[in-house]
């Protein structure tokens, strides 16, 4: 059976060095999501964050639960620059059938001694089975493309912040 899964990309910068924003996503990767999400709870291995989509006027949300299954770094040499990548899945917490069910990789890398870019790619598998494709069709890829892009504006606009 193929995958059905869409590709998914958000980018957004933090005007801080990217020293600091690799140093706090990989001290404290959860606990950045849930207070740049407004999040509820934390667990051990997964934090329970909020998804927001305005979606033809009307808002949905839902809170979810992210997990970072591995953190990735690379110094960077003469050809590269350095970088970090979190290795990341969601799915909502309470109504699964709604949202997708979310594999991606949260990377950051500087882009000037004082910017930092974050770079979200994601693969998504849309809820509801064969019926979601249809879906998915018409109106699921732009609600889980609205969820990646304000996660990732949230986790930036909070490190903006956060790291003043």
């Amino acid at each position: 059976m193929m995958s059905t899964g869409r590709e998914i990309r958000s980018y957004d910068y933090v005007n801080r060095p990217y020293a600091s924003v690799r140093d706090a996503l990989r001290a404290n990767a959860l606990a950045i999501f849930q207070s740049a999400t407004k999040a509820a709870a934390s667990r051990a291995q997964s934090v329970a964050a909020e998804l927001h989509v305005d979606f033809g006027g009307i808002g949905v949300k839902t809170d979810i639960h992210i997990s970072v299954k591995e953190i990735q770094e690379e110094a960077g040499d003469a050809n590269s620059t350095p970088s970090v990548r979190l290795l990341l899945e969601w799915e909502a917490a309470s109504m699964p059938g709604l949202f997708p069910l979310m594999n991606g990789t949260l990377s950051a890398y500087p882009l000037t001694a004082t910017e930092t870019q974050l770079d979200f790619f994601g693969v998504y598998e849309p809820p509801f089975g064969a019926v979601g494709k249809t879906m998915n069709a018409i109106v699921g890829y732009r609600i889980a493309e609205v969820s990646v892009h304000r996660f990732v504006s949230d986790v930036a606009g909070y490190l903006r912040q956060g790291l003043a």
